[in-house]
């Protein structure tokens, strides 16, 4: 019998591995990152870090260096970067780091073999001086009824087109982003979460963003992620899903909060199960997008916590948020409480950091 469900399986994943980005136009390399993201994920899932090449605990700014690097000995397969601030013309993004510096980082993580992906925190383009948490109802609504508001919000897109021109490769090819925008928001934290509008406000901004980028800017090297915070069930999960044509990546972010180890375990776990679910009727990779334990109290939450999680489970990546200051941080730097801990997850075979990335050439055909 397990011979038999094993020959299935690889009978099913051979299925899902014939499907392209939405996008028709995508890049040769773009097609092969997802492609070959399809293929590790039935192997390992790729652990990435967001800013972690940009700054640390205590150190920012620091040519190659890097916490998990520090620790392991080796870089995250998977960079998360943001956009925020971009809109606003501001030479630094919304943590700080100079939009010069990150260009040359992406370009360093696509050099190495490894994955990029951008969030965007971006300001309301009602009023372009309150912030992504600042709460307002109806954003989305007034913003299609107002031409000068969206002209305003489309110009926010032609600078983010401009940026993402400048990404490029050796050859001078568009470096594969991964572009996650709008996350989270089946919570109400941000001005186009779930208590601010309507599921079909929400569609009509997510499809709007995802055709101006690609028709009218003729950016053809991202990979479209939807993201959602916790959900109850795949209905939950899909209620403002943009659709098939708009989405190449599902995930979902999840943090470990006041919880016990063993209750975060088996309600991450649950949703895990339902994306995996969504993903395979879908067609579409999955992956969690942000997760992790502040401090990092729990000495073996990598062994005992996050692989229980990811373990098995399908999932292309898995990306902890950033190290930004001594009490807010989610990756171990030498001689923190958890550094042994995430050595011995990062020498598992089926969790892939940078080396592992690089010798799969997730770039090429």
């Amino acid at each position: 019998m397990k011979k038999i469900a094993w020959i299935l399986t690889l009978l099913a994943s051979a299925a899902f591995a014939q499907t392209s980005p939405v996008d028709p136009a995508a890049t040769p390399e773009t097609r092969n990152l997802l492609r070959n993201l399809r293929k590790a994920a039935a192997k390992a899932t790729l652990f990435g870090h967001q800013d972690d090449l940009a700054y640390g605990v205590d150190w920012r700014d620091v040519p190659g260096r890097s916490d998990v690097r520090d620790v392991t000995g080796e870089y995250p397969a998977v960079f998360g970067w943001d956009l925020g601030r971009i809109e606003a013309d501001s030479p630094n993004e919304i943590d700080g780091i100079p939009f010069e510096k990150q260009r040359q980082y992406v370009k360093d993580v696509y050099a190495r073999g490894g994955i990029n992906t951008f969030s965007w925190h971006l300001n309301n383009p009602l009023f372009p001086e309150k912030t992504s948490w600042d709460k307002a109802d109806s954003t989305i609504r007034h913003l299609f009824a107002d031409p000068a508001a969206l002209q305003r919000y489309d110009s926010w897109l032609d600078k983010i087109a401009v940026y993402f021109r400048t990404l490029t490769g050796p050859k001078g090819e568009p470096i594969p982003l991964i572009f996650r925008p709008f996350h989270e928001h089946t919570g109400s934290w941000f001005w186009w979460g779930r208590g601010h509008c309507t599921p079909e406000e929400y569609i009509r901004l997510w499809r709007h963003t995802v055709d101006y980028l690609r028709k009218e800017k003729g950016l053809h090297n991202l990979l479209i992620a939807y993201s959602t915070d916790r959900f109850t069930s795949k209905e939950d999960y899909l209620e403002r899903y943009p659709g098939d044509d708009y989405v190449d990546i599902v995930g979902f972010d999840i943090y470990h909060r006041p919880k016990t180890p063993d209750t975060f375990v088996a309600d991450t776990r649950r949703m895990v199960e339902t994306l995996r679910t969504i993903g395979q009727e879908k067609k579409k990779i999955w992956a969690i997008t942000e997760t992790g334990l502040e401090k990092l109290p729990v000495a073996n939450w990598w062994t005992e916590v996050l692989t229980p999680v990811i373990q098995d489970a399908g999932l292309a990546y898995v990306l902890v948020w950033r190290n930004g200051n001594p009490t807010h941080f989610y990756a171990p730097y030498p001689g923190q409480t958890s550094a042994e801990d995430f050595r011995r997850f990062a020498q598992r075979p089926d969790v892939w950091f940078g080396k592992k990335a690089a010798a799969a050439r997730l770039y090429n055909r």
